[in-house]
């Protein structure tokens, strides 16, 4: 038996839509895009959004249209993938790093001990499928005057109190990269807010700094910008992908349910915490030994992962930075992320679990 970590569903009507755009010979800036930029946002629950070409390039727009200067901090959680980090140096600013709590997401203690006169913006990740704290972090807002952008690459319909990851902030970013809840057989991302300045900006910015609103012409720049445009095939396959995700978390959680329940008390389990929906893009538990489990997985046909086993601030591009980050240094050498996917059968999931228990069994 080999189980995957991961594996996006592809479908025959996602086939057919890409040949559809492919036959339209409409292959940037059409309809597609615009169609799935309006559902997106929708489905989060604002107004606007802006398609782009990954969720880094959502990042990086983001801090740009905030304004952010080299005189300023962005606070980020250590325990993240690079990028958020990454498109703050990019940016212009200075990434300041925070610990995690037990939900894996920013520890809204350390947060305010991190908060300065130079802190621009917070960037909150919603890391493996679960939000952060929301309530602590508008608490924080209200009282320090920041900016707030929603990292929400792995949490596409995540819940805090009913409301969906991305309605939070200023302005939001997604990823549809393949491995996540829903994907656009590609990389992609995807930037949502309720402030028409900044989805003015942002769509500018994607496209070479062109006003889309001006009638003079698409030669006319308004400001610096890139080429970070999604394509028609892909956003085509996004719309169709957006039509299943609640049904694919609803059986993301049902295999969590699964996990929880098969699973020695041996390892930790990820908890949901109050007040928050968890869409489980990854089923991450934590051990002692974590690598010789990895390894015994793999030897039994499971591939698993770790996400992620260095933190940020030990990162080499970020050194030297003589933060203690005691929860994140300890998380990093035990978590693993087990296979979750809608595709997953029960059999294979009660397969890793036996394999899991047998292997710590074993051990005592």
């Amino acid at each position: 038996m080999r189980i995957p970590l991961c594996k996006p569903t592809l479908t025959n009507e996602m086939k057919q839509v890409a040949i559809e755009v492919l036959e339209s010979g409409m292959y940037i800036k059409g309809p597609r895009v615009k169609e799935f930029e309006e559902a997106f946002a929708s489905y989060c629950g604002v107004k606007y959004g802006t398609a782009v070409s990954s969720g880094t390039a959502a990042l990086y727009i983001s801090l740009k249209v905030l304004g952010v200067r080299p005189s300023d901090e962005v606070i980020v959680p250590s325990h993240t993938f690079i990028s958020t980090a990454t498109t703050v140096v990019l940016a212009g600013a200075k990434p300041i790093f925070v610990d995690v709590d037990d939900s894996y997401t920013m520890d809204i203690d350390d947060l305010e001990r991190k908060i300065t006169k130079k802190t621009k913006v917070v960037i909150p990740v919603h890391l493996y499928g679960q939000m952060c704290d929301m309530d602590g972090l508008k608490d924080l807002k209200e009282k320090y005057d920041f900016y707030m952008i929603e990292d929400a690459a792995q949490a596409h319909g995540a819940e805090y109190r009913h409301k969906k990851a991305g309605c939070f902030g200023d302005i939001n970013c997604f990823s549809f990269f393949p491995s996540k809840n829903m994907t656009v057989c590609g990389d992609g991302g995807m930037i949502v807010t309720n402030d028409e300045d900044l989805d003015v900006k942002s769509k500018m910015m994607r496209d070479h700094g062109r006003d889309y609103r001006d009638k003079k012409g698409k030669y006319l720049h308004r400001m610096m910008g890139f080429n970070f445009r999604l394509s028609e095939i892909l956003a085509a396959i996004g719309n169709i992908q957006l039509k299943y995700l609640d049904e694919w978390i609803g059986k993301r959680r049902e295999l969590a349910k699964l996990y929880d329940k098969s699973l020695t008390d041996k390892v930790i389990k990820p908890k949901e915490s109050k007040n928050r929906k968890h869409v489980y893009h990854l089923y991450v538990i934590r051990a002692t030994n974590r690598d010789d489990i990895m390894k015994f997985l793999s030897n039994n046909g499971v591939e698993s992962g770790i996400h992620y086993p260095m933190p940020l601030h030990k990162q080499p591009i970020f050194l030297p930075n003589t933060e203690k980050l005691p929860k994140t240094e300890l998380i990093c050498k035990q978590i693993l992320s087990l296979p979750t996917f809608p595709t997953l059968k029960k059999s294979e999931i009660k397969y890793v679990c036996e394999k899991i228990n047998s292997f710590l069994n074993d051990k005592i």
